[in-house]
């Protein structure tokens, strides 16, 4: 992941199954689970993300 801080701009990698998230110009990164079966929450407050709850599966 490249960023430049100076035009605040980023280049991600589009091969790379992921979520980011940009909040005060900062990027976070956050990978699929590692079973690959999974679910992401985003909590919103004031227009901003907050948290994040992940929960995973496991398949039997």
């Amino acid at each position: 992941m490249n960023i430049n801080i100076e035009k605040m701009t980023a280049e991600i990698d589009l091969r790379s199954n992921a979520m980011y998230i940009v909040k005060d110009g900062q990027l976070t990164k956050i990978d699929a689970p590692p079973s690959g079966f999974g679910e992401y929450t985003t909590i919103w407050k004031d227009g901003k993300v907050l948290d994040v709850i992940k929960s995973e599966r496991v398949r039997i």
